[in-house]
């Protein structure tokens, strides 16, 4: 069916619903398995429902549905990725199409990353105002056979939720069901899917007007309190936030005001100064929805996206509260879900451009100090996947070494860690060593090795590195002692006691004291922390393999 596979090359694909009747026709079918998505929603911290503001990223690019659409990957050049998932904490894939079923790509990126992804349910124009009046206006049983497909299909495809966007007017009786049927969607999601949410955005007033508020007010609070959330429209200015957040009351962080990284209309900020827009964000406590943060790769074109990305995502960093990883094992090689071409243990496996970002690995924090520290991706050597991490920067004058933080992470610490690392030193100035530096929260029962030892000065830890993997992990950690095609491998191990992990950070040192600065610059083929004790047990053995729908070229 033209549906799930291309018809030019019967690749599957990943699609959406069209109308009303396309949706309450939707069944699960055999031709759907390719668009579950496969990668379980990561543990972060601290959870959604902690009551810190949060970010939302609503991706709009050319209608959507573009090389993303393609399940199995694509041979596309220059692509469009997202990859600073610690930073935010909803993903919603938005398109013109009635019912926006998220290309399950993004899905597997987002969760793998701990983000939710919303699909969208949207109606507009005169179109929009007949399937509305087909469902809301005519009673009951209509609404919640419409709320009940979307909650199945959410919990089929196994994304999180919908925003709802109704850009149309609607008749008295059609507007007077809307509340009824966000309340009946909101619960029938919460009920399919674990932690899922609904939230409405800021269109349509309790009289059934198309009108825009910017804000919420007692023309739109009724829909606000019938789901998990309102997203504003973009023309807003200081005194609109002033009364959001009076009227929100506790549920403040439950608005997500919306910022167009566009521009469009009388807004404050967008392009690289859409950091003002968050300041005032967050200066009343507010969470963010940053529309189409694509400008970076649609308007400022595809050769230097990379390096303009790091730049929009730097700009706003500190008013992105970051995320924690809360579980073990944590295993990376920082691939971005695409390259120039495939690399394996070092070396290229396969040359040639290629995307697909269901095979993008858990990503670091990007962390950049003007003129002091850069963090890049680097597509033109990797040790497995895409890409690699390139840090570039420099130790300061009369300072030994600089730390720098790559993951946030907030759980107790296993009584023993194994840690790899596989880096390669860049450039003319390679009179620097690298090694893995792990912090824990103060506490005054944390202690590294025996109880006896003394605890570390504000809780930094520098595991013991092993010449050689320790006997029965030589396979797992077999890239241990084969650093090949430039690059080294580290093994190391940690002990400790009662403590909780805080951060994993790069620790760069000079080999000699200098009272020079001195520049440094080194790549990451991949990094792990592994829990020694889950390493030593035998891993389940795979049963009741199927293979299925099977295409020999």
């Amino acid at each position: 069916p033209a549906r799930h596979f291309d018809t030019k090359t019967t690749e599957p694909v990943s699609f959406f619903l069209s109308g009303l009747e396309e949706l309450l026709c939707w069944q699960p079918d055999g031709n759907d398995d390719f668009n579950v998505c496969t990668v379980q929603l990561a543990k972060r911290q601290p959870p959604l429902h902690s009551k810190r503001s949060r970010t939302l990223v609503c991706h709009d690019m050319r209608g959507g549905y573009l090389e993303d659409r393609f399940i199995q990957g694509s041979a596309t050049r220059n692509p469009y990725v997202f990859y600073h998932w610690r930073y935010i904490d909803i993903f919603v894939y938005f398109s013109h199409r009635t019912v926006t079923i998220p290309p399950v790509c993004w899905t597997n990126a987002a969760h793998r990353n701990g983000v939710l992804v919303l699909g969208t349910f949207i109606t507009e124009w005169t179109d929009g105002e007949k399937l509305c009046e087909s469902f809301l206006a005519g009673g009951e049983e209509a609404s919640r056979s419409v709320s009940e497909q979307l909650a199945r299909i959410a919990k089929h495809y196994r994304f999180d939720g919908w925003l709802v966007n109704m850009e149309n007017t609607l008749s008295a009786a059609a507007v007077k069901n809307l509340p009824p049927f966000l309340r009946h969607l909101t619960a029938q999601v919460h009920s399919a899917v674990p932690g899922g949410l609904v939230i409405w955005y800021d269109s349509v007033l309790q009289n059934g007007m198309l009108k825009w508020q910017n804000e919420l007010n007692q023309d739109n609070r009724v829909f606000f309190d019938a789901c998990d959330g309102l997203f504003t429209n973009y023309n807003w200015k200081e005194e609109h936030l002033e009364r959001t957040c009076a009227l929100a009351g506790p549920r403040q962080t439950d608005v997500y005001v919306g910022v167009d990284v566009f521009a469009r209309g009388d807004v404050i900020g967008g392009g690289f100064d859409t950091n003002k827009s968050l300041r005032l964000i967050r200066k009343h406590g507010l969470s963010a929805a940053i529309f189409a943060p694509g400008w970076v790769y649609e308007h400022l074109g595809e050769e230097n996206f990379l390096h303009n990305e790091n730049k929009f995502w730097g700009l706003l960093a500190e008013y992105l509260p970051t995320h924690s990883i809360c579980m073990l094992p944590l295993a990376t090689s920082f691939s971005l879900g695409m390259g120039t071409s495939r690399f394996l243990d070092g070396k290229v496996e396969e040359a040639g451009p290629w995307y697909d970002l269901s095979a993008q690995e858990i990503q670091p924090l990007y962390p950049e100090h003007e003129g002091r520290l850069s963090t890049s991706c680097c597509l033109q050597d990797a040790w497995c996947g895409g890409s690699s991490l390139r840090l570039q920067g420099i130790i300061p004058a009369g300072e030994e070494r600089v730390a720098i933080r790559l993951f946030s992470l907030q759980m107790p610490a296993p009584p023993k860690l194994f840690l790899t690392l596989l880096y390669k030193l860049e450039g003319p100035h390679t009179e620097f060593t690298v090694a893995l530096e792990l912090t824990t929260w103060d506490s005054g029962t944390c202690h590294e090795g025996s109880v006896t030892s003394l605890p570390e000065p504000n809780g930094r830890h520098h595991p013991r590195f092993l010449p050689a993997p320790p006997p029965g992990l030589a396979k797992l950690l077999a890239s241990c002692n084969h650093g090949s095609h430039g690059w080294t491998s580290r093994c190391y191990e940690l002990e400790l006691q009662d403590c909780s992990l805080r951060d994993l950070s790069l620790l760069v040192s000079r080999q000699q004291p200098s009272l020079q600065e001195m520049p440094f610059s080194c790549l990451l083929g991949e990094v792990r922390v592994l829990d020694a004790a889950s390493v030593a047990a035998t891993p389940p053995q795979v049963q009741s393999l199927l293979a299925s729908q099977l295409w020999w070229q």
